[in-house]
């Protein structure tokens, strides 16, 4: 079997979408708890303020966590909750949560790895401007080694980002994601000079302050079109594609982020696309910016889209009558399979898949279960296709489904159901699906049952 024998088979969340106890013990503002509460921002009118009530319900998550047998459970941290005012007074309350849940995933034998930043910017920070401050990067700083200093001795696997493509592209840039701002392209490029400092003095902040050998990360998304056949010339194609710096759209796109951490420069696109309007840096800052890191997270869901979409044809990557999650996302397993491939060829590092998964129509059966078949169909396919990228010689270091429990999806609310364990939102009750039981099995042998059909011809 391809899967290593070290392999983290996990599952993952983020704090705005499953925490809730929106002002407790504490806790300050998010941007997205404030622009939750304002009008027309999310559907039907939902907020995070209760979510999955994770915040007081850890225990019964954790335990079945277990029950399903993780090897990791990714999360992040609320900033706000740690550092009410992003900075200064830190709030040992909400740090005693973060400390309390890693042990217990410890006792469970599940390993924490923990994510900085999942958008959720604390209010006070945006009224100061926000990623637009010159001191952001400082503010990161300082946030990261507060987490570092209280979770390091038991925490060793940290992502210092999730998704810039998400929260600066679509939330600074197209205005789709909080602060739903729209900003000219100046602006963006001048927020992006902040982020790659913010990452890189995290980075810092993380080595320096860690009680042990840490294992640093960035988890990125982004668009990996699918080859159109096998054919080399396709394949190189699709590889050029992945990493191209479109106008109007490079902050959706994988190299505009990832070259400066991975490799230290700007490619070769962006210096043609934007020339002496580049952010620069000194000698000291890049290598600060692109100090080592030892994973390439991904966030990997389905090949190539346009956005935005097209009103009178396809998606990339879509065709008539084409497989799509209720999100009408693309179901394309090969992007589990060129993902992979193509990222490591570019940056060297071993791949960690830090979320996948989809959007189904799950509810509960009338004999009191969740028969989410699809998923599991879905989920099988992926796997297959990241099992056949390991054979290949791409090291992949773990696959974290997302989510853990279904939850809220941002703009979207709670309509979009991701999760391994179904939450009946009115009551909070949890029930694991079928998908969670598959998983387990996957788990327990270590990705060999993936390949049972094959025996049975």
């Amino acid at each position: 079997m391809p899967f290593p024998k070290d392999f983290l088979w996990g599952a993952s969340s983020a704090a705005y979408q499953v925490e809730g106890a929106y002002l407790e013990d504490g806790k300050k503002e998010s941007i997205w708890d404030h622009f939750s509460h304002e009008p027309g921002r999310i559907v039907h009118g939902e907020t995070g303020d209760i979510a999955c009530d994770h915040y007081h319900r850890w225990r019964e998550d954790v335990a079945l966590m277990k029950k399903i047998g993780l090897k990791s459970y990714r999360f992040s941290i609320s900033w706000a909750r740690v550092l009410p005012d992003g900075i200064g007074r830190v709030n040992e309350k909400g740090l005693q949560f973060y400390s309390d849940l890693v042990d217990a995933l410890l006792e469970a034998g599940i390993e924490p790895m923990v994510t900085l930043y999942h958008w959720d910017l604390p209010q006070a920070l945006y009224e100061q401007g926000g990623w637009k401050n010159p001191d952001s990067p400082k503010w990161f700083e300082a946030y990261a080694r507060v987490v570092a200093r209280r979770l390091s001795d038991r925490v060793k696997r940290w992502i210092t980002f999730n998704e810039p493509q998400m929260f600066i592209g679509l939330g600074l840039q197209i205005g789709a994601m909080a602060p739903f701002e729209q900003n000219d392209e100046d602006t963006v490029l001048r927020i992006s000079r902040h982020f790659y400092l913010a990452h890189g003095r995290a980075v810092s902040a993380l080595r320096q302050e860690g009680k042990q050998p840490l294992m640093i990360g960035m988890a990125p998304t982004g668009d990996v079109p699918l080859p159109r056949s096998n054919s080399p010339e396709d394949v190189e194609a699709a590889r050029k594609a992945s990493f191209a710096v479109l106008p109007g759209a490079y902050t959706l796109g994988n190299s505009w982020w990832a070259d400066p951490i991975f490799l230290g420069r700007f490619s070769s696109e962006a210096e043609a696309l934007f020339g002496n309007r580049l952010p620069r840096f000194t000698r000291e800052e890049w290598d600060m910016i692109a100090q080592p890191l030892d994973f390439y997270g991904f966030n990997v869901y389905q090949g190539a889209v346009s956005y935005p979409a097209p009103q009178d044809g396809y998606q990339e990557d879509a065709y008539q009558g084409s497989p799509k999650t209720t999100l009408d996302w693309n179901v394309t397993p090969e992007v589990m399979y060129y993902a992979p491939k193509f990222f490591y060829e570019r940056y060297g590092k071993p791949i960690m898949i830090t979320e996948n998964g989809m959007a189904g129509m799950d509810w509960v059966s009338l004999d009191g279960h969740v028969h989410d078949m699809q998923r599991i169909d879905f989920l099988h396919r992926y796997l297959l296709s990241l099992g056949k990228a390991i054979e290949d010689g791409v090291p992949v270091l773990g696959y974290h489904h997302w989510s853990i429990m279904d939850n809220l999806e941002w703009s979207r609310g709670y309509d979009p159901r991701f999760g391994l364990i179904y939450v009946d939102y009115r009551t909070q009750k949890r029930t694991l699906k079928d998908s969670a039981a598959w998983y387990a099995r996957v788990i327990q042998t270590n990705g060999e049952n993936l390949y049972a059909h094959e025996h049975d011809e």
